[in-house]
């Protein structure tokens, strides 16, 4: 998808340890996690016998002609599950397509989406009662009736359903970002692994890469059109998203809710699952930066808060945060989130370079042969991500997004990680960290990994305190 170009290779790490509950062990390559490679041989080179014994092939990949039904399973049925689910079944002029299956933990949800997609696909639904699966464990049930599985729950829980469905064999397309923390990247890159050697396809909910005018705008930078990257800035200063207050939950229910029910419920707010803003949200324009300098960044430094408390439902998360990304020719990523009404906003990604630069998001270049992309009948991303990965499998071309995935995520979460510490930290230190923030989560009553104090609020991160290695 992007053309190598003479960005430095960044030094990698040589081992990733143990992690701590019951993630395996797995050990890296020193080129895993280097963006050319990502891109060149689609492999992060993961091993780890561990790992790889759990992902043993019950069967490859299955592959499609243009007359074949492909057989979709969607895991979590939210707003952006059921938008995914509409946009895969929407490629059916590329061939026969079924929604079979739908799993999630909220009877409400589940019912809510398949309602909604009974009246836009009625003749591509087969999703009867016994198909409907709802409970912590049945995504493995509806991972098994399909060929193409659909991730859209919290990011929290998307590397077990990543490692299931390809330990089924399966087609994957899974939203961003791909995990909360880094041991959930870990294994996220194992998994991927064993999908390019299951022959299976992969797509990553990073739209942006599948958007005409950025695709052209990258070939550009790519080809030198602005020179050497020596700097770059991205934002996503916005307003606040979606907000599950307890009382209202309670209301609708009828009765209280327990920790983990109500954490579920507000997802967004709680960085075990979710990440914090800067990874669920803003990952889309770091990742911007990430594909202009085929690179990540070796190291980050950070500073965030919360200035806008209201109430308990803020959870743990901050409002803003501030990043310095260093890349490892010594060029920086200024990177910017913010969630608070009322100021400048702005969600867009630039770089500047040896001979112009470059306002990617507005697909303009500036130098001494200005540039602006002119949209003519561009399709929306975000039906042509689907488009491009189901012809991938019909194909059967090549298509593993997950490793650029991987490494945007990652690459939010060392953000977010310097800011929680307040130092200063390494790519290699901050992927090998042993802090796993995911329980296994079997039912509601599940101990939450966070929990209010007296007064109902609940602790955030403080720099210079908390720990994140």
């Amino acid at each position: 998808m992007v053309n190598p170009t003479k960005a430095p290779k960044p030094p990698l790490h040589q081992h990733i340890e143990t992690q701590p509950m019951n993630n395996p062990p797995l050990i890296l390559h020193p080129d895993a996690l280097s963006r050319r490679s990502f891109l060149r041989r689609g492999s992060a080179a993961v091993a780890g016998s561990a790992l790889i014994g759990g992902l043993a092939p019950e069967r490859y990949a299955f592959g499609a002609s243009n007359n074949d039904t492909l057989k979709v399973a969607l895991i979590g049925c939210g707003g952006r599950g059921s938008g995914a689910a509409n946009q895969a079944l929407s490629t059916y002029r590329d061939g026969p397509i079924k929604l079979v299956a739908m799993a999630d933990i909220h009877e409400d949800r589940l019912n809510s989406a398949l309602g909604n997609l009974q009246k836009t696909h009625a003749d591509r639904m087969d999703v009867p009662k016994e198909r409907q699966f709802l409970g912590f464990d049945k995504f493995k049930e509806a991972i098994a009736q399909c060929d193409v599985a659909i991730l859209s729950t919290p990011p929290g829980f998307r590397p077990q359903h990543f490692e299931e469905a390809i330990r089924q064999g399966k087609h994957v397309f899974m939203e961003k970002p791909v995990a909360s923390d880094a041991a959930g990247v870990r294994r996220v890159l194992a998994a991927a692994e064993e999908a390019k050697k299951k022959n299976l396809k992969v797509g990553v909910g990073l739209q942006r890469h599948h958007q005409a005018g950025y695709i052209e705008t990258m070939k550009r930078i790519h080809g030198g059109e602005i020179g050497d990257i020596v700097a770059a800035r991205c934002y996503w200063n916005g307003n606040r998203p979606w907000q599950k207050k307890r009382a209202d939950l309670e209301k609708q229910y009828g009765r209280p809710l327990t920790e983990m029910e109500y954490q579920l419920r507000n997802w967004y707010y709680f960085t075990w699952i979710c990440g914090d803003h800067i990874t669920e949200q803003h990952i889309h324009n770091i990742d911007v930066i990430n594909w202009a300098k085929n690179a990540h960044p070796v190291k980050a430094r950070s500073m965030g808060g919360r200035e806008i408390t209201n109430s308990p439902d803020d959870g743990e998360i901050y409002d803003h945060f501030a990043c310095e990304f260093e890349y490892e020719d010594g060029s920086i990523c200024y990177s910017y989130c913010r969630h608070q009404p009322n100021c400048w906003n702005s969600v867009s990604e630039h770089v500047v370079g040896t001979k112009g630069r470059s306002d990617i998001g507005r697909n303009t270049i500036t130098g001494a042969e200005p540039w602006r992309y002119k949209a003519e009948g561009a399709k929306d991303p975000y039906q042509q991500e689907h488009d491009d990965l189901f012809r991938a499998i019909r194909n059967n071309t090549p298509y593993n997004e997950a490793f650029y995935g991987a490494e945007s995520t990652m690459t939010a979460i060392l953000g977010r990680m310097a800011a929680y510490s307040g130092k200063e930290l390494e790519w290699n230190a901050a992927l090998n960290s042993k802090i796993a923030l995911v329980p296994d989560v079997t039912d509601f009553n599940a101990e939450a990994p966070v929990k209010p104090g007296p007064d109902g609020y609940y602790q955030k991160a403080v720099p210079g305190k908390t720990a994140v290695l």
